[in-house]
């Protein structure tokens, strides 16, 4: 008769229990399906406009963006990633951070009287119409 070993079942239990807290400790959460739920960030995908022609689109998904930035010297394309509610970039050498606000809070007139838009820093900012 082969005896039952209580400690493969304690492991068994530990495993899945240090990889459900793994995940949390990331900000990962199970979606309906059991996978992992999409960042926050990943709302803001498509076109914000700001004034005189200007925009912030992103696209991707799953924390990984393509950033276009068009203001008065034309496009440009970076990289940029989930960090919590904001996405993460690098311009010039520069950190950057992009962040949901209001239009008050993008330091921009033109802005003033939004709800939905993304700031950078302030006085560049992007609402949705």
């Amino acid at each position: 008769m082969m005896r039952r070993r209580p400690y493969v079942f304690g492991s068994l239990a530990l495993t899945l229990l240090l990889g459900c807290t793994r995940d949390a400790a990331r900000g990962a959460s199970p979606d309906a399906s059991g996978g992992a739920a999409a960042p926050v960030t990943d709302k803001w995908l498509g076109q914000w406009n700001g004034p005189e022609g200007t925009f912030l689109r992103l696209a991707g998904g799953n924390g990984a963006y393509e950033i276009t930035i068009q203001n008065l010297d034309g496009p440009l394309v970076y990289r940029g990633s989930a960090d919590g509610d904001r996405i993460q970039f690098e311009r010039n050498g520069v950190k950057e951070s992009i962040r949901a606000t209001n239009g008050v809070e993008t330091g921009m007139k033109w802005l003033r009287d939004k709800s939905t838009c993304l700031t950078v820093r302030a006085g560049e900012g992007y609402c949705r119409d």
